[in-house]
């Protein structure tokens, strides 16, 4: 399969809904829940890219443009930005949507970093 072929296959869609329990003081999704959000959704392209063990080594310029309130949707989208030898790189975006209406806006994006790894957890090539 084609490198462009297998980095379209990879990319991964979630779908969440903010609830109360997840919002902090001013109603507005946690900045720590965002990131576990943007992690999760990151790891899975990265393992359906590579289809080996990833760990992440590093999330990095993650931008929070819009406040995510309680009671809206968001979509999560990873994508793979780079493969190198062990290592590599996926952008994730998050939607944020209204329920009861068509407004739609990106509101955070972060790149994050992973590294494949065998039993012994050393890093190992990810296309041979």
């Amino acid at each position: 399969m084609l490198l462009a072929d297998r980095i379209a296959r990879a990319e991964t869609r979630i779908f969440k809904a903010v609830f109360p329990n997840t919002t902090n003081h001013y109603d507005t999704l946690f900045g720590g829940t965002t990131l576990m959000l943007m992690d999760e959704v990151a790891f899975i392209a990265a393992t359906r890219f590579s289809r080996l063990k990833m760990v992440t080594v590093s999330s990095e310029r993650v931008d929070f443009t819009h406040p995510i309130p309680g009671g809206s949707l968001v979509e999560l989208v990873a994508s793979i930005e780079h493969v190198g030898k062990t290592s590599l790189k996926v952008r994730v975006e998050l939607f944020v949507e209204q329920m009861y209406s068509d407004d739609r806006h990106k509101a955070v994006t972060g790149l994050f970093t992973f590294v494949a790894v065998d039993e012994h957890k050393r890093p190992v090539r990810i296309l041979e």
